[in-house]
């Protein structure tokens, strides 16, 4: 009886791993290991931000706006909840990227701002913040790449022949990606210009496309 329950056992491993059931869970996996690792850079530059404003608060007090802007982007991100589950959930994720990509634009704001401070750019406390911030951006793309990545790897893998009878069974859908579109409007530059009085401003890169619209 024994022996026949072993082979059973067998039989049934064998049939989920080539059905390719052992490598949807695997890509599976990886894609939540990776979505973690961007909501953990983000939540760093989240992090930063109040000391940063605080900081640029003291020299500037009378960019109310752009300080308002960056406070309340932030809010807006601190106030979803950001879980694992989010990516299975179009348009959860889809209003959590348009919250991040406020943020992005709020902040890059904030920094050219500071530009036209000199005693501020001296501030040896704003200049660490500001390395910290702009690391973290550089941090936040890696991990979205990787992402990119891990997610394009587990929607082959539930869609080819003949994982995707699988996926079907036990219910595993493709999961939404960040668009190329997305990411060059996060990852542009802010535009400086200057007005008649000849006061520097920048604008903030335009909202990023919803990834929804966009097609993964």
């Amino acid at each position: 009886m024994r022996l026949k329950l072993l082979a059973l056992l067998a039989l049934v491993a064998g049939l989920l791993a080539g059905c390719g059931y052992n490598q949807i869970q695997t890509t599976d996996e990886q894609v939540s290991a990776a979505w973690s690792e961007v909501l953990n850079q983000y939540k760093r530059r989240a992090d930063l931000i109040p000391n940063l404003v605080q900081i640029v608060q003291g020299y500037a007090a009378h960019e109310k706006e752009v300080l308002t802007k960056v406070t309340e982007a932030r809010a807006n991100v601190a106030g979803l909840k950001a879980t694992p589950e989010l990516i299975n959930d179009p348009a959860a994720f889809a209003k959590f990227q348009a919250a991040q990509a406020q943020l992005s634009g709020a902040l890059a704001r904030l920094l050219a701002v500071a530009e036209n401070y000199p005693n501020l750019k001296a501030d040896a406390n704003f200049r660490d913040l500001q390395a910290q911030v702009e690391g973290t951006e550089n941090r936040i793309a890696v991990a979205r790449n990787r992402y990119i990545k891990a997610v394009q790897e587990y929607n082959v893998t539930v869609r080819v022949f003949p994982n995707n009878l699988t996926a079907m069974l036990f219910g595993y859908k493709t999961k939404a990606n960040f668009t190329v579109e997305d990411e060059k409007a996060l990852s542009a530059p802010p535009a400086i210009r200057f007005d008649g009085a000849g006061k520097a401003s920048a604008d903030a890169p335009k909202p990023a496309p919803d990834p929804l619209k966009q097609g993964y």
